[in-house]
């Protein structure tokens, strides 16, 4: 987009603070169970093996099955429109939640607002990457990133807080509200980037799909990303539960104090990631994914150490590290990734990305993590062995955006032939 464009369309950072509001409502929601493990067990006589059932794949196989059909949509129609609906559907599965009466009904709240938040990703850095230049991206991408932590913060702490008040039932309740509201605003404040050959963009994804996997450094960042995710999001879903069987912690004092070292350790990191980053990407492409995949390595390295740690002022001291390095490598990757992707389908090689990325992370991290667990106890030795089954995924995750950062020159030079060739 030129900068003589920008005055016909929204003010492009009011455009990404109300796609920050929301994803940090997406975000909030999805950790929300997390922070009430122990009151729904209590209340449905649950153990580890269903939490992390409803953690992970309950949430993820409709996530990811809707996901692509709805990115193809959004590379032919609006984005805003699409991001509104899927808001306002996840919304309303939040506060289904808080009316389940079982595990049955649990689990079918979890799989609709998986289903509502497949509309949000890939139509949203879509639109941001309309927005901002290429040599902006980094910073805008990773102020977006700042949701996967106020988020957290909101679901961990947030949601117990209201249950401690009145119930947990009432947690969902409440943050189900916003959602409404922000779909409305983005809808009303957020317009829609015309965009080139939007006619065009018909074309079977299995031609897509066959350019891409060309792509090695396509591949590469996603398995890293994969990988990547289910490191993080096993230790992130089930941080607060080790906290608390740890450190002989109430589930309320465990989610605050994760929330709090970790977040804001994360939120820190997330931004001078994406400043970083930005100056980075300046001298070439292959700065960003270098950048993320030393930073997912040391924290790797960080949070198994919080895992086994034995004290509380010691968990608490490695969330810093853990957090600054943590916080923001996902920006590294998504960012690499709108520099790889052409335009025209964009939004739909997006989530082909986050699909399978989010299959191996929110699918078997989660599950397999409270899975091992359950074999062995449901108490904190057996949390911490499958915590440390799954959390080591994060070095070979790290592994493969290095070889990635090599590829990016090339694959884009593939993928743009791929582009002039379908126009002669």
């Amino acid at each position: 987009m030129t900068e003589a464009a920008a005055p016909r369309l929204s003010n492009r950072w009011l455009v990404l603070f109300l796609l920050l509001l929301i994803f940090i409502f997406n975000y909030a929601d999805r950790f929300l169970i997390s922070g009430l493990v122990g009151p729904i067990k209590k209340e449905f006589a649950l153990g580890d093996g269903f939490m992390g059932l409803l953690m992970g794949p309950a949430f993820v196989v409709l996530y990811v099955l809707a996901g692509i059909p709805i990115a193809r949509l959004a590379d032919r129609s609006s984005r805003i429109m699409i991001i509104c609906i899927g808001c306002i559907v996840w919304s309303l599965f939040t506060g289904l939640t808080g009316l389940a009466t079982g595990p049955v009904t649990l689990a079918l709240c979890r799989v609709g607002v998986g289903i509502g938040e497949a509309a949000f990703v890939a139509p949203a850095y879509s639109l941001l990457a309309d927005y901002f230049k290429p040599e902006r991206r980094g910073l805008a991408f990773a102020i977006l990133g700042l949701a996967t932590y106020f988020g957290q913060i909101a679901g961990y702490a947030g949601g117990p807080a209201i249950a401690k008040i009145y119930t947990w039932h009432a947690a969902f309740f409440a943050m189900a509200v916003p959602g409404f509201v922000l779909a409305g605003l983005a809808w009303l404040f957020i317009k829609e980037p015309p965009r080139a050959q939007l006619a065009k963009a018909q074309e079977a994804l299995a031609p897509i799909i066959g350019r891409l996997v060309q792509a090695r450094s396509y591949i590469a960042l996603m398995i890293g990303m994969g990988l990547g995710t289910l490191s993080g999001v096993s230790f992130g879903f089930w941080g607060p539960t080790l906290f608390a069987r740890n450190h002989g912690l109430t589930e309320s004092i465990a989610s605050n104090a994760f929330a709090a070292y970790f977040g804001l350790a994360g939120l820190t990191g997330m931004l001078i990631f994406g400043a970083v980053s930005d100056r980075l990407a300046r001298t070439g492409p292959h700065g960003p994914p270098r950048l993320a995949a030393f930073s997912l390595f040391a924290a790797t390295f960080c949070i198994l150490l919080v895992t086994w740690s034995s004290s509380f002022a010691q968990s608490k001291l490695l969330a810093i590290p853990s957090g600054l390095l943590g916080g923001g490598w996902s920006v590294g990757v998504m960012a690499s990734l709108q520099y790889l992707l052409p335009d025209r389908y964009r939004a739909t090689a997006t989530a082909s990305f986050v699909a399978v990325s989010t299959l191996l992370g929110f699918l078997v991290g989660p599950w397999l993590a409270g899975e091992i667990s359950g074999a062995l106890g449901n108490d904190a030795q057996s949390l911490r062995i499958g915590l440390s089954v799954t959390i080591p995924a994060g070095f070979i995750a790290a592994i493969c955006m290095w070889y990635a950062s090599s590829w990016l020159d090339g694959d884009n030079a593939i993928l743009s032939q791929f582009e002039r060739d379908r126009k002669n």
